[in-house]
């Protein structure tokens, strides 16, 4: 007789470029810092990640190596992604119930097949021995309210921190699907390139991602509202202060987004018919950080007349997803348990 563990964990991580987000059943999400790992040169060992590395960045010497294990959605430094891996897995202790588990990790599209594995490895390294990987925009759009179970098609922009993906999804599979490293970091390297520009200052990527997020807007915005960056003058090579406004940031990022849009008429064209009359009920969803910039449903509304929505919360969505699978396999449980009751006469 077949037997079912009723209290099975369920563990879910987002490995995203900018952000890794780890959630338990029950507990809800236990880990959400920045993915940056600082090694130690000449040891090669950890000696800081997510938010105490994230403010190291800029300020380091040379025997600090600084990591990102996933750079524009792929995974740029495997055995750095590993030890981010274990590091968060023993930190919040999920090593004792990982035999137990289900675990999903969740992707970007831009992962292969090898770093999939590569990374279900780790996970069963550690004990677990129920592990599944599951593409981002997938799981962004059941997290942002989307059915997508149903034979409906629905056109998801997910903007990443590495990648932006663009995917139709019907009947609960991927139709069609793009990426393109166009996303959360290359705003903020557009923004340092237009203050270089314009004031032949130089500011880090720290202070860019601040503008893009205090004053970040893809439409005109008439509240007054500046931001003073600092940085150093390429010229004398002395430190000074720039005020930016909320429409140079705008003129900066309609370069990159422009590319998007670009991306998602391409997307469209490639449609099959019928799904396409769906796009046009349904409208288009957005979701991940790049969601938060002010007026970006309002820009996309303009080019494609069609409806925007923005979910709830763009940063989470993924996770949001997750819990969803949390549900579905309660469900599938349900069955395979009445289904054994039946088979062997339990009461």
């Amino acid at each position: 007789m077949a037997s079912w563990d009723r209290k099975r964990e369920f563990v879910a991580l987002d490995l995203g470029t900018a952000n890794v987000v780890a959630y338990l059943g029950g507990q809800g999400i236990i880990y959400n810092e920045p993915s940056t790992m600082a090694y130690d040169v000449h040891t090669n060992t950890v000696i800081a990640y997510g938010e105490q590395a994230y403010e190291m960045v800029g300020k380091t010497n040379e025997d600090i190596r600084m990591v990102v294990p996933l750079v524009d959605g792929v995974i740029a430094d495997l055995d750095a992604a590993k030890d981010l891996i274990k590091i968060i897995f023993s930190r919040i202790k999920l090593s004792d119930i990982l035999k137990n588990a289900l675990v999903v990790l969740a992707c970007p599209s831009g992962v292969t097949e090898l770093e999939r594995g590569a990374l279900k490895q780790v996970v069963a390294d550690m004990g677990a021995k129920n592990v599944l990987v599951e593409e981002e925009v997938k799981l962004s759009a059941i997290g942002a309210g989307i059915n997508i179970s149903i034979a409906s098609g629905h056109l998801v922009v997910d903007i990443g921190g590495g990648t932006t993906d663009i995917a139709i999804i019907s009947a609960g599979e991927i139709i069609i699907s793009r990426s393109i490293k166009t996303a959360g970091n290359h705003f903020d390297e557009e923004i340092r390139k237009y203050i270089r520009a314009e004031y032949n200052v130089l500011i880090g990527i720290k202070t860019a991602e601040k503008i893009k997020v205090e004053i970040g807007a893809l439409t005109k915005i008439d509240n007054g509202r500046t931001f003073r960056a600092f940085g150093r003058d390429v010229i004398s090579g002395l430190p000074r202060e720039v005020v930016i406004s909320p429409d140079e940031v705008k003129n900066a990022l309609l370069a990159p987004f422009s590319k998007i849009t670009d991306l998602i008429v391409e997307v469209m064209e490639n449609t099959p018919a019928e799904l396409a009359g769906d796009i046009i009920r349904n409208g288009i969803t957005i979701c991940g950080g790049g969601a938060l910039l002010r007026g970006i449903d309002t820009y996309f509304e303009s080019i494609f007349q069609l409806k925007v929505t923005k979910a709830q919360d763009p940063l989470l969505t993924v996770i949001e997803g997750t819990k969803e699978y949390e549900k579905q396999i309660e469900k599938w449980l349900d069955v395979v348990e009445l289904r054994d009751s039946r088979e062997y006469n339990i009461k």
